[in-house]
C-alpha cells in the first residue's frame, strides 16, 4: 500500500468512526431525544434532527423507496471516490476525497439503520439559523472544498 493509500484510509475511518461514535453516544448515553436540546453556548445548541433528505435538507424522502434510493446513491458516490482516491497520489487530493468518502459511509449507514441521517449541531445567532448538521457532514463540505480549491489550483499551475 502506498503512502497516500494508506493516509487516505486512516481519514475516512478516523471520519467514519468519529462520526458514528459521537451519533451514537449522543442518542442513547445522552439522551438526546428525550433530554436535549442542549445550549453548549449562545450561538451553539446541541439538537436532534432527523434528515430524511441530503444537504440542507434537500429532496427529502418520505416513503422506504427514496430512503434506500440515498443508501444507494451514498455508497455508490463512496465507491466511486475511493476508485479515484486510491488512484491519487496527491496528498491534498486524497485527505478531500477520503473526507467525502468518510461522511458518505456514516450518512450512508445513518440511513441505512435509521431511516434518516442523525443531525445535531445546530449554529444560530439572533433570528439567524444555519441549518443543523454532523461530523459527516461537515466532512463532505470540506472536503468538496478542498477538491475545488485543488482544481483551481492545478488550473492556475499548469497555465503558469
Amino acid at each position: 500500500m502506498t503512502p497516500a493509500r494508506g493516509f487516505g484510509l486512516a481519514v475516512v475511518l478516523i471520519v467514519f468512526v468519529a462520526d458514528q461514535l459521537l451519533k451514537s453516544w449522543l442518542l442513547y448515553s445522552v439522551g438526546l431525544a428525550e433530554n436535549g436540546p442542549y445550549d453548549l453556548t449562545s450561538f451553539l445548541t446541541i439538537v436532534l434532527a432527523w434528515n430524511r433528505g441530503i444537504s440542507y435538507g434537500l429532496f427529502q424522502q418520505g416513503t422506504d423507496l427514496g430512503r434506500w434510493f440515498l443508501v444507494v446513491i451514498s455508497f455508490v458516490a463512496a465507491i466511486w471516490l475511493w476508485r479515484w482516491m486510491w488512484r491519487e497520489q496527491r496528498r491534498f487530493t486524497v485527505l478531500s476525497l477520503a473526507l467525502i468518502i468518510g461522511g458518505a459511509l456514516g450518512n450512508g449507514l445513518d440511513r441505512a439503520v435509521y431511516g434518516a441521517v442523525v443531525d445535531f449541531v445546530h449554529v444560530h445567532w439572533g433570528n439567524f439559523s444555519w441549518y443543523i448538521f454532523n461530523i459527516a457532514d461537515v466532512a463532505i463540505v470540506v472536503g468538496v472544498l478542498g477538491l475545488l480549491y485543488e482544481s483551481f489550483r492545478s488550473s492556475a499551475e499548469n497555465t503558469a
